[in-house]
C-alpha cells in the first residue's frame, strides 16, 4: 500500500469516527426533544427553539471535521 492510499484511508477514517458524536447526539437532543414536548405540549416554543440551537452547536462540530478532512486531502 503506498503513503497515497495510506493517507486516503486515515482521512476517510477520520471523517466516519469524526461524525458519529454529531450523529447520535442530534438523534437523543431529538428524541429529548420530543419526549418534552409528549410531557408538556404547551413548551413548545422553547423546547423547540432550545433544541434547534443545541442541533447547531452539533452539526458544528461536523462541519469542523470536514473541513479538517477538506484540508488534510488538499493541503497535506
Amino acid at each position: 500500500m503506498s503513503s497515497e492510499a495510506a493517507r486516503y484511508i486515515a482521512i476517510g477514517l477520520a471523517a466516519s469516527f469524526g461524525v458519529i458524536g454529531p450523529a447520535l447526539g442530534i438523534g437523543w437532543i431529538g428524541r429529548s426533544a420530543m419526549e418534552a414536548l409528549g410531557r408538556n405540549p404547551e413548551a413548545r416554543g422553547a423546547i423547540m427553539t432550545n433544541m434547534i440551537l443545541s442541533i447547531a452547536f452539533a452539526e458544528a462540530i461536523a462541519i469542523y471535521v470536514l473541513v479538517i478532512c477538506i484540508l488534510l486531502i488538499f493541503v497535506g
